[in-house]
């Protein structure tokens, strides 16, 4: 729609400055029962489901899906100077992360398992992304609390000491060849944690819009908040849509940065996506 709140971010994106309605709930008038018996049709036939893009199910639109990589900011310097996010098995990289959010351990798994019988490529020759700003691992940064998952350097700093990187489905997916992904596996759906080894993995674009379309049915359940939306080899800078920060500060000193770049795009102080969860 092109409207924005105080924080930046687009209409409905800020639950802060664009509540949901809260629905009128009809005060129903109860009265007792009449026994009846029930009709011999109503106790074998069964009702019948909604059909598919009705409006009672309408169908869901994957493109629309937000995708987040989240990085310290010392290192976005780097990163926009390189215009493109770099898979960690990367033969690219000049200079590692100033900060790296991963453990070693987490570093290696993911360098050893490998995506699909028919591409050798390991689950660190993508970028990642979560599905969701609550996704588990990042909800463990944000609480300060112990994980396997997360490097010691972790410990030192804070949330706000972060950024969020947003980008969209179909952001990426207008920018690959279709033939391409399905050949190379350009992009990868998971349904979990992908270091995990019962995460199953969607490397053609119809089994990924399939996984994708699952856990935005079921938005509140924990597995959205393990998924993973993983793109090969490097993911181009110019497909970032938002920096989201924590606080005033934040945003002021980002801004810096993305100015001294050739890179521009916005910065939303959003800090529900940075504090500890209720």
């Amino acid at each position: 729609m092109g409207e924005e709140c105080i924080h930046g971010l687009d209409y409905g994106l800020c639950d802060a400055c664009f509540p949901k309605a809260v629905p009128d709930v009809a005060v129903a008038v109860v009265s007792k029962p009449r026994v009846t018996r029930p009709r011999a049709s109503s106790l074998t036939s069964p009702r019948k489901p909604a059909a598919a893009g009705s409006l009672r199910n309408p169908p869901v639109e994957v493109g629309d899906q937000r995708i987040y990589h989240v990085t310290h900011v010392s290192n976005l310097a780097s990163i926009l100077s390189s215009g493109r996010l770099l898979a960690d098995a990367s033969d690219a990289w000049e200079a590692r992360p100033s900060v790296d959010i991963s453990s070693a351990e987490t570093r290696e798994s993911r360098r050893t398992i490998v995506v699909s019988d028919e591409n050798d490529a390991s689950v660190a020759s993508y970028v990642p992304f979560f599905l969701s700003p609550a996704a588990s691992v990042w909800l463990s940064v944000r609480e300060q609390v112990a994980d396997p998952r997360l490097s010691d350097a972790i410990r030192e700093s804070i949330p706000s000491d972060y950024v969020i990187l947003v980008s969209s489905v179909k952001s990426v997916v207008d920018s690959h060849d279709a033939d391409a992904d399905e050949r190379e596996a350009a992009v990868v759906v998971t349904d979990g944690d992908a270091a995990h080894t019962l995460t199953r993995f969607a490397t053609t674009r119809e089994a990924g819009d399939r996984v994708l379309r699952k856990l935005r049915a079921e938005e509140d359940s924990v597995q959205i908040l393990s998924a993973e939306y993983l793109v090969k080899d490097e993911f181009p800078i110019e497909l970032v849509s938002l920096i989201g920060v924590a606080n005033d500060r934040a945003r002021d000193a980002v801004k810096a940065i993305v100015k001294a770049s050739d890179f521009s795009t916005r910065v939303a102080v959003y800090p529900p996506w940075f504090m500890r969860a209720e």
